[in-house]
């Protein structure tokens, strides 16, 4: 545990090594944080979660940072409106490095004295894959950063955002059945993917392979922005609000389509997975092919069938509670269970996630119109 917490705090770290002072600060939109706030929240999260309960007469480092670095736990008080994250530009970058080396030391020693493990040990295993899911969003909110600057800044050459695959054209086909769904054993799990419980599923076909961006540029090519009868209403009311013609990192140049990576901005390659489109565009998609989305109850007993893991599937399911789910007590009983309404699950995982983080029974959550995280579409019917 104590390797697994060094080398997490250290890799956050280490993806802050080609930003320049000003990129750690800036905040384009409310939804994107400021790298600076991801480094100092999950620091704040070990601070408050763990060392001010665990570790004998533990002060605060400044007082002032459980205001700035809350990020939505009301159980834990007041905070800084979201949206002005990217205000702060005081306390300094430096700063907040070393209050980044204060917590990890001090959590580092309690670790390593602490007799009250069996409470502990399960907090800080938390804190770690809190850690890591913020290290997806961080290079998330770094590629939007960089992606709606005029410059189109490459934040690393040689990132490999894993957009290949081996296309495989064949539809696996799954029986109609009772399924065992959700998290059961030994091994790490948040508690949204609890109790396991069984499902009844119909027959079903599901893809071999994810759809990619030749795929969606036939869609675009023939109008499918521009059919109503392809989208949800609420679909078709933000593609016209929001002028949405196109995936969201896609240009259009006079030598033609351009697609912005987190290695800078180079020419559409047709064989790569899409990414970065939101679940109304996944499912005007799937409607336009004469499919749909799969359920993320058809997505877990299939996914044994195909590679998954290099992009967020949007499915076609709500973000909702497993039966006999409960929320942790206290404020961290607020990390999943608020958020069960009004957005949709993705399945898998991305080329930015983590290492050691996802699973078979991992459940994202995002609203339909969201596309900055890196999803992509695997085809049902």
């Amino acid at each position: 545990m104590i390797q697994e917490f060094i080398e997490t705090r250290a890799y956050s770290e280490k993806l802050c090594e080609p930003l320049e002072t000003e990129d750690f600060v800036i905040q384009p939109v409310e939804f994107v944080s400021p790298v600076k706030w991801h480094l100092a929240h999950t620091t704040w999260f070990f601070e408050v979660f763990i060392l001010t309960k665990f570790k004998n007469n533990y002060s605060l480092y400044n007082e002032d940072f459980p205001y700035l670095f809350n990020s939505y736990y009301e159980a834990k008080g007041e905070r800084v409106v979201r949206a002005n994250r990217g205000n702060l530009s005081r306390p300094t970058v430096d700063q907040i490095f070393e209050y980044r080396t204060h917590v990890t030391k001090a959590l580092k020693e309690l670790l390593e004295t602490n007799s009250a493990k069996k409470e502990l040990l399960p907090l800080v295993e938390i804190g770690i894959h809190h850690e890591k899911q913020h290290q997806e969003l961080l290079l998330m909110d770094i590629k939007y950063c960089f992606g709606h600057n005029p410059l189109l800044p490459v934040y690393n050459s040689d990132l490999d955002e894993r957009s290949t695959q081996k296309i495989d054209p064949d539809w696996v086909k799954i029986p109609e059945g009772l399924y065992e769904i959700g998290h059961k054993g030994d091994g790490f799990s948040y508690d949204n993917e609890t109790k396991a419980h069984k499902v009844f599923l119909q027959s079903f076909e599901i893809k071999s392979c994810l759809v990619t961006n030749g795929d969606f540029l036939e869609f675009m090519e023939q109008g499918g922005y521009e059919n109503p009868l392809l989208w949800h209403a609420e679909a078709w009311d933000w593609i016209q609000e929001e002028k949405i013609g196109h995936p969201l990192y896609w240009q259009k140049t006079n030598e033609g389509w351009k697609e912005f990576h987190l290695s800078g901005l180079k020419m559409l390659d047709k064989s790569h997975i899409l990414s970065h489109v939101s679940y109304f565009e996944a499912a005007a998609f799937a409607q336009w092919k004469g499919c749909r989305l799969p359920t993320e109850f058809e997505w877990e007993v299939a996914q044994q069938h195909f590679e998954w893991g290099k992009r967020w599937e949007c499915t076609e399911s709500a973000y909702s509670p497993y039966p006999n789910y409960q929320k942790a007590a206290g404020a961290l009983g607020e990390y999943n269970g608020k958020f069960m309404v009004n957005q949709k699950v993705f399945r898998g995982g991305s080329g930015l996630t983590s290492k050691k983080h996802t699973r078979k029974t991992y459940r994202n959550f995002f609203h339909p119109h969201m596309r900055w995280q890196q999803s992509g579409v695997r085809l049902a019917k």
